[in-house]
């Protein structure tokens, strides 16, 4: 086939089935939309391109900048498409958690600002956030900015509903899917598609899925900030379950080495997640059913953060003293500590405090004398040994006190006689009033 423009084959994805003797599933035919095939790489070509085409001859007229809150995919592609138009592009991020993103996006001559927040979606709450108020210059009318706001942008859902879920229908012969699964992210492919499917037949199940609470895979909300996407709505689901960076990495195995598919991991969350969910309705059917996911992107931009969870499946040893090593009894029973008790604790002890969050984030507000090392820089110290003395109490705190409460579990095994974590984290430091300084 030839096309006048690498954007003239986004979309027109395939539709893949998957081997019964993979899945397992007797009455139910799984298959997999590999949104991955995309030109650049993912099922955010799609709203990325639909987000700009509209708008791209009078940026390029004006010379406006294009803007987008976005560490990932999104930014992926609309640096690609900013470069291709002769426009700069600027991806602003709370934190760049993946190393071979940032790369890519300032090969594509990105610019990238990190900016201190809770997470890359806006915290509705405080209007003061840095996020918050660069959103209010990116909205402001002659700025120079083609702000694309994939959080909030019905064009976003507009890419799937004219482009991903007819392709879908159509490949299965017009009749659509029984069940429908998606990751959630900014939950424009999974409510764009959603829409299409629940019009085309009003019985559809759609599942969307989200990280574990306090757990990372890339792409996905964890259940903690789904409820911060402008474009979510749990009504649009008829189950919301969780996956962890664990199972999302196992189905990732499972697509590459058995079904071919290069998907990453939040590819493999997509096929674990259906997987589950399929599997517990399967003895029940007594007719054929249909289900579909989608594989959001490739797996080779996340070498580092498999490397890091799984070394053995990179030939090396697993990592001692390492949160992955944990079990859950351990984290449940390590020291937490609310705001009050922690407040009487410092000017009593004077425990060191470190602030694990991210540099900007630290600059912006902290608690008075506590040290800032970053989450990556500690665990690499926590692989050495214990970073303080064993007899020197400690207070960890991070965003909302899931991975502190984590190191403070780490450290106890390890023979720290009291390290203790902020319940709640800065978040609920802050809500309660308690003072904050700021550098």
């Amino acid at each position: 086939m030839k096309y006048e423009s690498i954007l003239d084959v986004v979309g027109d994805t395939p539709l893949v089935r998957i081997a019964p003797e993979v899945h397992g599933l007797r009455h139910i035919d799984l298959y997999a939309k590999l949104e991955m095939l995309n030109p650049f790489g993912s099922v955010k070509d799609r709203p990325a391109w639909n987000m700009v085409r509209d708008d791209m001859s009078g940026a390029v007229a004006r010379g406006d900048a294009i803007v987008e809150l976005s560490s990932g995919n999104t930014a992926k592609a609309l640096a690609v498409i900013a470069a291709m138009h002769g426009l700069s592009f600027r991806s602003i991020t709370n934190r760049m958690r993946v190393p071979e993103i940032k790369d890519l996006l300032l090969l594509l001559g990105a610019q990238i600002e990190e900016l201190p927040g809770q997470t890359e979606c806006l915290d509705p709450t405080d209007s003061e956030d840095p996020l918050s108020r660069m959103y209010r210059t990116l909205t402001a009318e002659g700025n120079g900015y083609l702000h694309t706001d994939q959080y909030f942008n019905p064009r976003n859902l507009d890419a799937h509903r004219a482009g991903t879920a007819p392709e879908i229908i159509k490949d299965l012969d017009g009749d659509g899917p029984d069940v429908f699964i998606a990751c959630v992210g900014t939950a424009g492919s999974s409510t764009g598609v959603a829409a299409v499917l629940r019009e085309h037949n009003p019985a559809v199940s759609v599942i969307g899925l989200v990280a574990a609470k306090g757990d990372f895979i890339p792409g996905i909300r964890n259940i903690d900030e789904v409820n911060e996407v402008g474009l979510f709505d749990p009504a649009n689901y008829d189950t919301i379950g969780s996956v962890s960076a664990h199972e999302a990495i196992e189905g990732m195995l499972t697509l590459n080495r058995r079904c071919g598919i290069l998907g990453g991991p939040t590819s493999g969350a997509a096929y674990f997640g259906a997987l589950r969910h399929l599997s517990a309705i399967d003895a029940g059917l007594t007719e054929r059913r249909t289900a579909v996911f989608i594989v959001c992107d490739r797996v080779e931009s996340y070498m580092s953060y498999i490397r890091k969870r799984r070394p053995d499946l990179f030939n090396q040893p697993s990592r001692p003293n390492s949160l992955d090593t944990l079990t859950e009894a351990e984290v449940t029973a390590a020291a937490q500590v609310d705001v009050v008790e922690a407040r009487e604790w410092i000017a009593r002890e004077q425990p060191l405090i470190v602030d694990l969050r991210g540099a900007f984030a630290y600059t912006a507000l902290h608690i008075e004398n506590s040290v800032n090392i970053v989450d990556d820089l500690f665990d690499e110290l926590v692989h050495g040994g214990l970073p303080f003395g064993a007899r020197r109490p400690v207070l960890l705190v991070c965003p909302v006190g899931e991975k502190s409460a984590r190191y403070a579990a780490l450290l106890t095994r390890m023979g720290h006689r009291d390290a203790r974590s902020l319940r709640g984290g800065v978040v609920a430091w802050r809500d309660a009033g308690a003072p904050l300084v700021r550098d």
